[in-house]
């Protein structure tokens, strides 16, 4: 639990009417299925996969990052032009997030899971995106519920791993390859040549990073 943290506040995320978020803004989505879509994004801190290439390793030490109470990021989100939020990390499902879910439902949002399901799953979501890591697979119940698998790529054996995934989740999950940012160059032409030969996988780019959006 994030520390230094008035008692209030403590009760607060007790009951998982409070989060540690690290950031939310408001920008278009980069990556997977839904890119193009704006959306409010709310970020919460606290992350033990570990990922070696984790594009936001300061999310990782959930202590760091005040708790916000869940009316304050609703308050936020009704500010914007959209009812969509996508709840990204670090990795959100260390945290009971059906408050957050119940009271952004009530207010009309569509709701946009990211993870890579290495925890119990909390919420009600009208998307998953899952994204599994070998350093904490995925708990088999959230497989089936994921509305699309994508699998970031950094070396040529990670087809292979992608592959034993896809082999889990629902026949109507979308799969995507991406390849890891820092090896994009080597990487993407080997997921082009092989979405070519396996055309059920998609390909999807971190677009935000090269139109430099958060």
């Amino acid at each position: 639990m994030p520390g230094g943290q008035s008692a209030f506040m403590e009760e607060l995320f007790s009951k998982g009417d409070a989060l540690p978020v690290m950031e939310t803004f408001y920008s278009i989505q980069g990556e997977g299925y839904h890119t193009g879509k704006a959306a409010c994004f709310v970020r919460i801190g606290g992350c033990d996969v570990g990922c070696r290439w984790c594009d936001s390793k300061e999310s990782w030490n959930a202590a760091v990052h005040p708790l916000q109470p869940i009316v304050e990021l609703l308050e936020q989100a009704l500010k914007l032009p959209v009812r969509d939020v996508v709840v990204t990390g670090g990795e959100p499902l260390l945290y009971e997030l059906d408050p957050f879910c119940r009271l952004f439902r009530r207010h009309g949002f569509r709701l946009y899971l990211e993870t890579s399901g290495c925890a119990p799953l909390s919420g009600e979501w009208d998307w998953i995106c899952l994204s599994p890591k070998s350093t904490a697979p995925p708990l088999p119940g959230i497989l089936p519920l994921a509305g699309e698998l994508k699998v970031i790529v950094a070396e040529e054996q990670d087809f292979l791993w992608a592959e034993s995934y896809a082999a889990k989740v629902s026949p109507a999950c979308l799969l995507f390859l991406q390849a890891e940012w820092s090896r994009r160059k080597y990487i993407t032409p080997l997921i082009v040549r092989y979405i070519l030969d396996h055309p059920r996988w998609m390909l999807s780019q971190q677009t935000h990073k090269y139109i430099n959006i958060p």
